[in-house]
């Protein structure tokens, strides 16, 4: 069985969990989920500058509604729920947790407790971070001493 550590920032699309499921073919994956709830107040600018440069000024209008932090947790903690339920639906077998600590760090505890083959971060463009090489891929490739595979989210959250 191939062991996958799949990183997110909300929950995953039918078409995300089509696309993640079918990687590797008709070998069997065992996707060990990992959903980062909203950051602080910090990360707000920067993700009204990705919507901005997506073209959404709605979205980056709206970045002052969503709950951040402590009050983004229990909707992380349905999303990963919502995520967990999709994957095993399509066949494969997941199990997830919030991230409490910083995302990198959780991430290659869990690669290292898990023997992951792989690293899968599945996420809305950030071209802020990505162009500065500072997105959960970038760094986590330089960390994880597995695969990193990046992919962008088939939908805006």
């Amino acid at each position: 069985m191939f062991t996958s550590v799949l990183m997110i920032e909300k929950a995953l699309t039918s078409a995300d969990v089509e696309f993640v499921s079918g990687l590797h073919g008709d070998e069997s994956v065992f996707f060990h989920v990992l959903l980062q709830p909203r950051g602080d107040q910090a990360d707000r600018l920067l993700r009204a500058i990705d919507d901005v440069a997506l073209g959404e000024l709605d979205e980056a209008a709206k970045e002052n509604e969503v709950p951040e932090g402590e009050a983004a947790k229990d909707f992380g903690a349905r999303a990963l729920a919502v995520s967990l339920q999709a994957l095993k639906a399509a066949g494969g077998e997941a199990e997830g947790r919030l991230i409490e600590d910083h995302p990198l760090d959780a991430l290659k505890a869990l690669v290292d407790e898990v023997g992951a083959d792989e690293v899968i971060v599945l996420t809305d463009p950030h071209y802020v971070e990505e162009f500065f090489h500072r997105d959960w891929a970038s760094r986590a490739r330089h960390k994880v001493g597995v695969p990193v595979l990046k992919l962008f989210s088939h939908s805006k959250a």
